[in-house]
Order: structure tokens, then sequence, then C-alpha cells
């Protein structure tokens, strides 16, 4: 009766609150996520603590070389005050956004999908041929890569011989069309990885939405368009998010081919980062450029997911 009495209050049971099942589901959740917790540090510590600490050196005066090296001193915002009103600066984001936008959201997709399309209509010993052509160019190491262009493109390269055969005139293409040949490169070099997510994806339409539209009387670019493109537009997001951050931060094929020139003619943002910190000696400036491709590169990836949303949802 006494122990009774101590677990009742009015005749009703006072429940016991260690085992309610609002604190077993919590048990269980942090049990769940406990495993994800090395990750979680890893990630602090490898990605989120070097983008801290090149912000908190994007608001300094660090230099290569002299006092500013061994003891660089706050400066708050004058790095990026300067950097706004600089000429080259937005010479160099203009440059970059015409980067981005023609070898990879324009010239990387629009190519990786025609030849996915393509190859999936071809003979068999066709499409391994161009397949396999086409990953050469993308599992080839990126210095590589870049000098086997530059030898491409430069005046008496492999472009201009093949012009000459056909009595054309070749010209400096790394001198008079710097960017173009850069796009140009990068669209060979990246072409390979759309290629490969949109043969996936493509695999992945239901035949039978196809066979329906075709009794409909759509034809084969109404089918592409009506039902092709809206069932892959998850994959078409994902894959225009990647490649996007990846020419974002390109620099070895660029830094090969012309070195950002001629003059800052090619000079995208990462170029000018990496020249004005290492070349110029000016690290708290070169920094600042750099936070500013992370946050066009966040900009980037928050639109993409915007459009994702939808569908994730």
């Amino acid at each position: 009766m006494t122990a009774t009495a101590t677990l009742t209050t009015g005749g009703r049971h006072r429940p016991d609150r260690g085992n309610s099942p609002r604190s077993g589901r919590l048990s269980a959740r942090a049990a769940r996520l406990l495993p994800l917790l090395p990750a979680v540090l890893l990630l602090l510590a490898f990605m989120l603590g070097p983008i801290v600490y090149a912000l908190y050196g994007s608001l300094t005066d660090r230099a290569m070389t002299g006092p500013r090296a061994a003891d660089p001193q706050f400066i708050g915002l004058q790095n990026y005050a300067a950097l706004f009103s600089d000429g080259e600066f937005w010479l160099s984001l203009g440059l970059t956004v015409v980067f981005v936008l023609a070898s990879a959201v324009i010239g990387q997709n629009v190519l990786g999908m025609l030849l996915a399309v393509l190859i999936r209509n071809a003979v068999k010993p066709l499409r391994s041929f161009v397949g396999g052509l086409v990953v050469l160019a993308w599992v080839l190491p990126e210095i590589v890569a870049a000098f086997a262009l530059y030898a491409f493109f430069q005046t008496d390269g492999t472009l201009n011989t093949f012009l000459g055969w056909f009595g054309l005139d070749g010209t400096s293409w790394l001198y008079y069309f710097p960017m173009l040949s850069v796009i140009l490169a990068n669209i060979w070099r990246g072409t390979a990885f759309s290629m490969m997510v949109y043969n996936a994806a493509l695999s992945e339409v239901p035949p039978e939405l196809t066979e329906a539209a075709t009794i409909d009387g759509a034809g084969a670019w109404q089918r592409f368009i009506r039902v092709t493109l809206p069932v892959i537009r998850r994959s078409i997001s994902t894959n225009l998010l990647l490649t996007t951050l990846q020419t974002l931060g390109v620099f070895t094929l660029i830094w090969v081919m012309t070195g950002g020139g001629p003059g800052t003619q090619s000079s995208t943002l990462p170029v000018l980062a990496f020249q004005e910190a290492f070349k110029f000696s000016q690290v708290g400036y070169g920094t600042a450029i750099a936070v500013v491709t992370l946050l066009i590169g966040a900009l980037f990836s928050a639109v993409y997911i915007r459009i994702l949303k939808p569908e994730v949802d």
C-alpha cells in the first residue's frame, strides 16, 4: 500500500518521464546520428575551418614577404573596398561569368546531352569508339590535357596545321582569341562527364512514356522536349550544378594555355587571385578575390538547389 501511494497522486498513476515515448524517440534519433559525428567533425575541420580562415585572411594585409608576412595586421574591409574599385577585378569577373556560361552551362551540357542521345541510338562499335574517345579527354590529368591543348591552339600547332590542309590561313589563337581558346578547351575537357551523367539519366526514362507519345503522333523532337527532358530534369539540374562549380574553379588549364593573358584578357577570378597572392605578394588581397569566387559559387548553388527543391520535397 505504501509503495502504491508513492507512485500515485490523487488516485492517478504518475508517468515515468524517463521512459516516455518522446524520450525514447530522442534516444533512438541520437543513436542513429552518433555514427555521423566523425564525418561532421571532419567536415568542420577540413571544409568549414579553411573557409573561416580564408575569410579572416581576406580581412588582413598579409603578404608573401616582408614585415606583413611575419606580422599581418587586421584591416577590416579595406581589401574588399580596393577590390570593388579595381577595374581589373570587374573585367576578371565578367570573363569568369562568360567562361562558366559558355563552357559549362551551355557547352558541356548541350554537347554532353547531344552525345548521350546520339550514342544511345548508334551501333555498338561506334558507340564504344566515340564514348572512349570522349572519356579519354576527361581521364587525362589536367596538366597533361592543358599542355596538349596548348600544343593544339598555338601558332604552329595542330589546329593551324589542320586548317592549312584545306588552304585556310591559321592565326595565333592564344593571342587574338584567348577566351575562345580556353572555352573550347574546357568544353573538350569536361564534356565526357556530362555525357555519362545524361547517358545514365536517359536509360531511366520509362519506355512506355515514349511509346505512348509515339502512338499519340509525337515526333522525335516532341518526345525529347515533352517527355524526356521533364523526366530527367533533376539530373540536368544536378549536372549543371556540378559542372558550374568545377568550371568556376578552373585554374591549371587557363594558366598553362595563356597565363591569364595576353595582358588580362583571359584572367578569370582564380587566375587573378593567384597572381595577386603569389606574383605580387598581396596574399590578403588575393584571398579576398578567392572569397568572392566562393560566394559566386554559393550563389550558383542556391539557384540550382532552388530548381531541385520541388522534386526533392
